[in-house]
């Protein structure tokens, strides 16, 4: 048999073996990692924002960059994780009704949000410690915010000031506020953020207290890898800047209750978003007490283990409020389809919070960028196959 004939016959067999089913078996086949190709989360480590297909992406990206301590904390839920893994298992459990033959164009994904115009329903929730995901912590992200034209909600625990964050962001975002025991605290902190303009503030309402497991088997105290920056004298991370000259109390939140609310709307003007709201009854509350908003959440599974997505607890918390203000949603959002979902059971927009930490930490104001935009892109692709031309005509008809 000739050399010839058998580099011929090796090549033929090399080109089947690829085009085998088999490949996808196998761990790894000439040097190529294999995997499904219909698994979103399947491991395709990209090393530019741009190469990014889904969200999912960045997830793979982000677990390279960060410390294992940051990653679990950013990642966890609470107990055994339930809500957590119900957050995403949730969106299964509605189907979308296609619509076929509609001209859809001119399609328009923007709306109105207190007075605001947005291009898209897409909002940047709160996360705090971004310093943990990128060395610049907030500032990526505002500006990603600014070149998007998206709303942008700071956390208390915010790595940087809300003046700073303003200043890179344009304008003044929204502030998300974790009230305090000390009510000399809350005030402060109220009153400061008023002063920089904020003019929307979300009270978190659904972590009076949680059991966040996996944080605690890293014990951050006795960890050498840890102690570098997180040492009381190591002098690398700061005190959170949003209490500086406050006292800060770390007790649980269990105080916390409607007259508390009450107290600070009393004492600003801003407008009160009461976040983590996932009954009628509360919703059917928080009309009562005046809030102009609520945020159906329950803190990306991170507070509660009902094992209940927001997804399932948005119809009714909806039904409730009945158009009197406008209802958000987050936790577990990762797709066109989610947000499209969440519109029509009748969301008036969508916060995202982990998907966007990815990007930042992957490939700062570029991966968040990214992120906005692909989500973008698969909610108008989802749009056009419902025959939908702007976010009004999403309606309960496009469920199953």
């Amino acid at each position: 048999m000739s050399k010839s004939f058998q580099l011929t016959n090796r090549r033929a067999f090399l080109r089947y073996l690829a085009a085998s089913p088999a490949i996808l078996g196998a761990n790894k086949i000439m040097g190529q990692p294999a995997f499904d190709i219909f698994d979103p989360y399947a491991p395709q480590l990209i090393t530019r924002a741009q190469d990014a297909i889904n969200v999912f992406d960045f997830h793979e990206a982000a677990k390279q960059s960060y410390m294992p301590g940051h990653y679990t904390y950013m990642s966890m839920g609470t107990d055994g994780g339930g809500t957590l893994r119900a957050n995403r298992e949730g969106f299964k459990k509605y189907q979308l009704r296609m619509r076929r033959l509609i001209n859809t164009r001119l399609l328009d994904t923007s709306i109105e949000l207190f007075g605001r115009h947005y291009p898209t329903p897409i909002i940047i929730a709160p996360c705090g410690h971004q310093r943990a995901f990128h060395a610049e912590a907030e500032i990526p992200v505002a500006r990603a915010a600014q070149s998007r034209e998206t709303e942008m909600i700071l956390s208390t625990v915010t790595s940087l000031a809300v003046e700073d964050v303003n200043a890179a962001r344009g304008q003044p975002v929204w502030y998300q506020l974790y009230v305090d025991e000390e009510w000399e605290t809350t005030r402060g902190i109220v009153k400061r953020v008023e002063a920089a303009g904020c003019p929307v503030m979300a009270i978190t309402v659904d972590l009076p207290i949680s059991n966040r497991e996996a944080d605690m088997r890293h014990h951050r105290a006795d960890n050498p890898s840890c102690q570098g920056c997180h040492a009381p004298d190591s002098g690398v991370i700061p005190p959170k800047p949003m209490y500086t000259g406050l006292v800060r109390t770390f007790s649980d939140r269990s105080f916390l209750d409607w007259d508390y609310v009450d107290r600070i709307r009393d004492i600003t003007d801003m407008k009160i978003v009461i976040k983590g709201i996932v009954t009628a009854r509360d919703a059917e509350l928080a009309i009562e007490h005046g809030v102009d908003g609520v945020i159906v959440s329950n803190h990306g599974g991170r507070a509660e283990d009902s094992g209940r997505s927001t997804i399932e607890s948005l119809p009714e918390v909806v039904d409730a409020i009945n158009g009197r203000v406008p209802v958000i949603i987050d936790s577990g959002f990762r797709r066109g389809t989610d947000i499209f979902k969440a519109l029509v059971l009748g969301a008036d927009a969508i916060a995202i919070g982990r998907p966007y930490l990815w990007g930042l930490g992957s490939f700062g104001q570029e991966g968040v960028e990214t992120v906005l935009d692909i989500l973008k892109r698969e909610l108008e692709i989802t749009m056009k196959q419902a025959g939908t031309i702007n976010i009004d005509e999403i309606n309960q008809g496009y469920i199953a």
